[in-house]
């Protein structure tokens, strides 16, 4: 394989160093961070993808300490990774039927992150970005972010969002809150920076811009 972005190494080299950094999770006082390198190296090498849903789906099978920290991480990543990626159609189906057998312990936190996995999958189309660390914080325990959205003048409205958000999604409910649905306006979300001020497209993901704000 040739390198990928960002002085990447062969493909296979990436894999080991993916390996190594799961390897490593089980451990880590603060996983966030080891958790974030592992996607925005599947976000750059997409073929590693599948392999990682594969190496999650192996870990989490008859782990040595059922629920203890090493578990729990990698259902933890499992549950960003259904958030951001899609696997191919064949490791799809074989994640599914790993999350499947989780509902033997229904009561368990595996079988809460299964269940929350699952959702995500069916929602999940991509992203431009990996989870930020507050999102990445937030899947960990199954939650949604609050955003503040700032509207003329001096209104501003938190939004509960999840990773599947859209930019119209939320421009719509705000439109609700503030009792302008009769509106012959249009209205839409804007990202604002030092530098520049740009619409939000639609479709775009509000998850994705915080990361940026990140």
């Amino acid at each position: 394989a040739a390198p990928g972005p960002c002085s990447y190494t062969t493909l296979r080299d990436e894999a080991v160093k993916l390996f190594n950094s799961l390897q490593q999770l089980e451990s880590e006082r603060d996983p966030v961070p080891l958790m974030q390198g592992v996607l925005q190296t599947c976000l750059d090498l997409p073929p590693l993808v599948d392999e990682i849903y594969c190496q999650l789906v192996k870990q989490t099978t008859e782990p040595p300490a059922p629920g203890g920290q090493g578990d729990l991480h990698y259902w933890q990543l499992l549950t960003c990774m259904s958030c951001t990626f899609l696997p191919s159609p064949p490791v799809l189906h074989f994640v599914h039927f790993h999350l499947d057998r989780q509902s033997q312990f229904p009561t368990s936190e595996m079988a809460k992150y299964a269940s929350f996995i699952r959702e995500a999958l069916g929602k999940t189309k991509g992203r431009q970005c990996v989870p930020s660390l507050e999102e990445i914080l937030v899947l960990m325990r199954r939650q949604e972010m609050i955003c503040t959205v700032h509207c003329p003048g001096a209104t501003s409205c938190r939004v509960a969002i999840s990773s599947h958000t859209t930019a119209e999604e939320v421009a719509q409910e705000l439109v609700s809150r503030l009792g302008l649905s009769q509106s012959p306006n249009l209205f839409a979300l804007y990202e604002q920076s030092r530098r520049r001020e740009q619409p939000v497209g639609n479709t775009t993901l509000l998850a994705d811009v915080l990361t940026r704000f990140e």
